[in-house]
């Protein structure tokens, strides 16, 4: 096994749905099949839309895991490798910082990139290259809530003294690192109410609700979380709350409490993230809708 990176865009020519699959060419196969069971970081490119766009962070974004590979059965000389254990990072991490790469192979003798190597879309990583790559991108200030002693009721992340993969995969490191993401994705704000909760000592009260849900393998993604009251939250995990196609609010038919509607906007649209990589992916908004909503 051995650890890489894959290159994806929201804007790819692939099928790519990183949370779940990477879709590839047969010129990466025996790289892919290296990375099967073992993690992988994704990399987005400079190039996003089109051959002459510039608008790609450059940077890594998320780490995941490679199940397993199958070959597309519409697409000849292409394949799929399905996903796991997806997870942001706190923030992107660029491919240099300074005189530092990342990864060793992107930079040449004279210090200078090395535009061939990273041409490659699936680059085999070293275990150092893949850990430093993990603590910068989950590196963070703690916020001042974060720090108080007392009366916090969600306590702050601990970092022990061990390879940073083995707290990836943990569901508190995960649960926390996926609330803070939809926070911060809605601006605190919940996505049917409109309200901006913050408490005495500066804690939002905002929850992140996975739309489906990780014992239905749902992924730990901003695109499958939405930033909701408590009373939002019980209603959309019970079903009489749910998201249409076009982030409509949808309520069910019965079983809704009566004053329900003042909590929603008047418009019934979903309050959406400023960005558009951050918005509800379709497929686990029909997920909820299909298997949750009681509509």
């Amino acid at each position: 096994m051995t650890k890489a990176a894959f290159t994806t865009s929201e804007s790819s020519a692939y099928d790519d749905q990183p949370e779940v699959r990477y879709h590839f060419p047969k010129t990466y196969l025996n790289e892919v099949k290296a990375a099967v069971g073992d993690f992988i970081v994704y990399y987005e490119p400079r190039r996003t839309e089109g051959a002459s766009s510039r608008t790609g962070r450059q940077s890594y974004f998320a780490v995941a895991r490679v199940l397993r590979i199958e070959e597309d059965p519409a697409k000849a000389g292409h394949y799929y490798a399905h996903i796991d254990s997806f997870l942001e990072f706190e923030h992107a991490v660029p491919f240099s910082e300074g005189a530092h790469y990342y990864e060793a192979r992107l930079k040449k003798a004279d210090g200078s990139t090395n535009k061939g190597a990273f041409g490659r879309s699936v680059r085999p990583l070293s275990d150092d290259e893949f850990e430093a790559i993990l603590h910068a991108g989950f590196m963070r200030e703690l916020a001042t809530w974060e720090r108080t002693p007392t009366g916090v009721e969600e306590p702050p992340p601990v970092y022990a003294e061990r390879p940073i993969i083995e707290q990836v995969i943990h569901r508190p490191f995960r649960e926390a690192s996926f609330r803070r993401r939809v926070r911060q994705a809605y601006s605190e704000t919940c996505a049917v109410s409109g309200l901006r909760l913050i408490n005495g000592g500066g804690r939002p009260e905002v929850q992140a609700a996975h739309i489906q849900p990780v014992a239905d393998q749902g992924p730990d993604s901003v695109r499958n979380g939405l930033a909701l009251t408590g009373t939002a939250h019980w209603l959309f995990d019970r079903g009489l709350l749910s998201v249409g196609e076009d982030y409509r609010i949808l309520l069910a038919r019965s079983g809704v409490p009566e004053d329900v509607g003042r909590l929603i906007h008047s418009n019934r649209q979903l309050r959406l993230p400023r960005r558009e990589e951050w918005r509800p992916h379709p497929s686990y908004l029909k997920w909820h809708r299909e298997h949750v909503f009681k509509g």
